[in-house]
Parts: C-alpha cells; sequence; structure tokens
C-alpha cells in the first residue's frame, strides 16, 4: 500500500522536557516535568525542585546548562518588548551528543505588564541530527561535477544516514519519458525487474510530488522525485529495514526528500560540465580540423591537375590510364574530407524560426528519395495529429538529420523498412525515434558512436554523427542512440520548446 501524505512531527516530539516559572529576577517559582525520556546520564535537562529550591536562579537549578548571561539577556528582551519570544539551544550539561531548544515567553497581569516569565524545553536532538547529515550530504554532493559520481555520494549518504540496504536512481532522458535505472545499490535483481516493482511508486511522485512510501513485511520502501526546472529529471528510491517508528519515518522523508534536492542540483551541474567539454572539445578540434583542410586544398589541387594531364598523355596506355583513375578517385575522396573538415572547423550561427521539426524531416527524406530507392529502403513513419512549434534553424537541422538518415541507410539491410516516429512531449516540446534493424553497433563502441573521425564504415570520415550531435545540442536538444540485436538500432532526438534568447527570425 502506498502513503503520498506528508507525516508531521509526532505529538511526543512536540511536547516539552521541562517548563520552568521564573520570577523578574530568574528565579524559579514552579518547574513541570514531563515523563523522563531521557535519564540524566542519557544527556537530557532534568532537574529536580523541592520545597527548598524554589527561589533558586535557573541557572544555578540547571547545573550551568542555562547560562546565566542568556538568561538576563532573555529576560531583557522580553521585558522590554523588543521580542515576543527568545529561543535558543543549550550548549552546556547535556551528554552524549543530545540537543535541547529552550524557549522564554513572558508571563503578564491584567494589565499587560511583564510579571514574570515561563522556560520551555524541548528535545530537538533527533532534527539537529536530520540537519547535520542534510549539511554533510550537500557537502558531499556539491563536491561532484560527473553524474556517476554524484550517484555513487548520494548512495553513501543514503546508506549511512537511513541504514538503506538498496538505492536506486531512475533518470529520464527527457520530460514525459519513463525513468531508466542509471544506478544501484545493493539489490540482487535485475534493472527491468527493479524498475516493474518501482513503477507504480515512481508514476505517482512524478504526478504528484512529495515521498511515496510503501511497506513489505519488514522492508520499508520510500522513493521522492528527483525535482527540475520544468519537471522531475526522474526519480531516486531506497529499501531499508531499520525504520520503525512515526519520527524515524518523518525523519526518513525529510531526509530523502533534501538528498533528492541536492542530487537533481548535481545532475544538472553535471550535465552543463559534460556539455560543456563537448563543445569546448568540440570547437578545438574543429580550429585544428579548418587548419589542416587549408592547408591540404593547394596540394590535392595540384596532384588532381597532374593527375589529370597524365591521363591526357596517357590515354593509349591501359595500365596507365588504370592507375590514373585511381588516383583521381582518391584526390576525390580527399576533397570529400577536406569539404568535411572545413565544415567542422565553421562556427554553427543558428537563425531560429519557429517551425515544425516534421517539416524538416518531409524535405530531408524528400531530397534523399534517391538514395532509399536505391537500396529499396521504405520509410514508415508516425507523427503527431498536430505540428509542433519549436525554435530551430531549419537548414542546420536538415544536416543533422541527413547525417542520422544516412547512418540507418548504411546499416539497414536491403529491401527493408526504416521507422521514424516523432511524438510531441508533455512540455509542448517534441521528439522523434528513427529505428533500423540492421546488425547492433558493438556494445564497446556504442558510448563513443558521438566522437570525431569513429567509424566503422570504410570510407566514412567519422563526422556526421558528431557534427549532428553537436547541431542538436546548440538547439537546446538531446541525441542518444540504443541498439540490441533484438530492437535494432534507434536514433532518439529531442528538442525542448524554451524561449532562446537569440532572435527569433
Amino acid at each position: 500500500m502506498l502513503s503520498t501524505d506528508l507525516t508531521e512531527h509526532s505529538l511526543l516530539d512536540a511536547l516539552p522536557v521541562s517548563i520552568y516559572a521564573l520570577d523578574l529576577d530568574g528565579h524559579l517559582t514552579n518547574v513541570r516535568q514531563a515523563a523522563p525520556r531521557f535519564s540524566e546520564d542519557g544527556g537530557a535537562l532534568t532537574v529536580t525542585i523541592g520545597d527548598t529550591s524554589r527561589g533558586t536562579p535557573i541557572w544555578d537549578a540547571t547545573r550551568g546548562a542555562m547560562s546565566r548571561d542568556q538568561i538576563e539577556h532573555g529576560m531583557q528582551q522580553l521585558r522590554t518588548g523588543r521580542a515576543p519570544v527568545v529561543r535558543w539551544e543549550l550548549e552546556r550539561g547535556l551528554k552524549d551528543g543530545h540537543v535541547v531548544l529552550a524557549q522564554m515567553t513572558p508571563l503578564h497581569d491584567d494589565a499587560h505588564a511583564v510579571t514574570g516569565f515561563v522556560i520551555c524545553t524541548v528535545d530537538i536532538t533527533s532534527r539537529d541530527h536530520a540537519r547535520e547529515a542534510v549539511v554533510d550530504s550537500g557537502i558531499a554532493l556539491a563536491h561532484a561535477v560527473d553524474a556517476d559520481e554524484a550517484y555513487y555520494e548520494a548512495a553513501q549518504q543514503l546508506r549511512h544516514v537511513l541504514r538503506a540496504d538498496v538505492v536506486i536512481v531512475a533518470v529520464s532522458d527527457d520530460h514525459g519519458s519513463s525513468p531508466r535505472i542509471v544506478y544501484d545499490a545493493g539489490s540482487e535483481s535485475d534493472r527491468r525487474s527493479l524498475e516493474q516493482r518501482f513503477a507504480r511508486a515512481w508514476q505517482s511522485v512524478l504526478e504528484n510530488g512529495g515521498v511515496v512510501t510503501s511497506h513489505d513485511d519488514s522492508t520499508v520502501a520510500l522513493t521522492s522525485a528527483l525535482p527540475g526546472e520544468s519537471g522531475p529529471l526522474g526519480v531516486i528510491s531506497i529499501l531499508t529495514e531499520d525504520i520503525d517508528a512515526p519520527e524515524q519515518m518523518a525523519d526518513a522523508r525529510r531526509y530523502l526528500a533534501a538528498v533528492a534536492t541536492q542530487l537533481s542540483a548535481a545532475i544538472d551541474r553535471a550535465r552543463h560540465v559534460a556539455h560543456a567539454g563537448r563543445r569546448h572539445r568540440s570547437g578545438a578540434i574543429g580550429e585544428v580540423a579548418a587548419g589542416v583542410a587549408q592547408e591540404l586544398r593547394n596540394p590535392i589541387f595540384g596532384i588532381s591537375s597532374a593527375a589529370q594531364l597524365l591521363r591526357f598523355r596517357a590515354r593509349e596506355d591501359p595500365v596507365m590510364e588504370t592507375n590514373v583513375g585511381r588516383i583521381l578517385r582518391e584526390v576525390e575522396r580527399l576533397n570529400r574530407m577536406v569539404g568535411t573538415l572545413v565544415e567542422l572547423g565553421r562556427p554553427i550561427v543558428l537563425k531560429l524560426a519557429l517551425t515544425d521539426p516534421d517539416t524538416v524531416w518531409d524535405h530531408v527524406l524528400e531530397s534523399e528519395r534517391g538514395r532509399l530507392e536505391s537500396r529499396a529502403i521504405a520509410i514508415r513513419r508516425t507523427r503527431p495529429d498536430r505540428p509542433a512549434s519549436i525554435a530551430l534553424d531549419g537548414e542546420q537541422l536538415a544536416q543533422a538529420f541527413k547525417s542520422i538518415l544516412s547512418n540507418a541507410v548504411d546499416a539497414a539491410p536491403v529491401a527493408t523498412d526504416i521507422l521514424l516516429q516523432s511524438t510531441l512531449l508533455p512540455n509542448g516540446g517534441w521528439r522523434c525515434r528513427l529505428t533500423n534493424g540492421g546488425a547492433p553497433i558493438p556494445t564497446e563502441m556504442l558510448p563513443r558512436v558521438f566522437e570525431l573521425f569513429l567509424s566503422t564504415k570504410p570510407g566514412s570520415s567519422g563526422v556526421g554523427l558528431a557534427l549532428a550531435q553537436r547541431i542538436v545540442e546548440e538547439h537546446q536538444g538531446t541525441i542518444t542512440i540504443e541498439s540490441s540485436a533484438e530492437s535494432g538500432t534507434t536514433v532518439t532526438v529531442s528538442l525542448s520548446n524554451a524561449t532562446r534568447t537569440a532572435t527569433l527570425t
């Protein structure tokens, strides 16, 4: 059974440990104490007051736990009306790390003159420890600049503070998609089973927020959303057998929610760092590539001219003409490579206009019709019932789509179908998936598919997908690739409808 209501502090936590009545000079006139929750040896502030103790200054009666300076300062603040109530934490006279909050209020007569004071003390040890734990987790996560490092640090904090046996972090690739597990610790189940087990809790927190709690025998499961600016980034769940009291449950829920917020900030930071790193690396490589291309152009032109002249003079020598033809073909390939390098080195300046990305696909598919027909490949397409409206550069995005389609066509078996599915996202964005049924990308190559100059195709420059990623990310979008023998290879492009600072044309 799931529970999403917020648990308030237990009534016992709200009850005072002790109530002291004082006269105008800070001398005790009466004392009332609740049934002791801790003995004096355990650290709670307890005072036994007999008839002979009445009239004793409270700082003497509490054996220094309440300082004279603090008491007199509080009485002065209340007597002059500078504050309606004075609060402070007791720092002396307590043992084993116990923390007690003292609250002083004035007593008035019918004429509203101050006639004395009341001090209530409340044990806040658990809340103080929880506060320290939140600070510690925040410090640990603040150092994480990598998403995997952030997942690990969050899990370590949860396992230490809440004694969590299992910690699971699941992240959505974009708003509206189902979370996928990116980190798990302590579980013997596979990730698919864990996703099915927590599916209901995840759906609840993504839709309603808060913390969801479920019980299974002695095991307690808690789930919190990872909050983001435009919607949840995902969820974090724990399993523990170390929560058996209402106040422990309340503290655990608050702590998990705090760690979820801190982890969300760390994930955002890691994404920005990774994106900045890719842009810097791409820009540096682009500058080098443009310089190399510039240096290659003159020699290539000279080789081409010499080969053309040689072909004219060797028309009667078949062997010579064959070799010259090979030279010219290689020169043409080098020319294409140089053109790609020049394109890679050119800065991307977007000319944005509100456009439906599916119309960009329409133009790309029409321009690539000959390529598709040459391999007898058909595009099976589904698209939204209504058009999207995204700020984009149609020409740049078309170049990215062409690279994606080119790779899919080359990988797809002859006379097969390629599936193109586009949908509108709940946040107003747009997403497309292009799937081919060819051989899967090798597992060791999959994390590197967007690297420059990396390609498994003979004769390929290995620049197309890297440039496509650069263009999509310049649009503040995401591009991912999944590949398996069962479902083929799918490239997913997601674009946000977030307002851009660039001027729309």
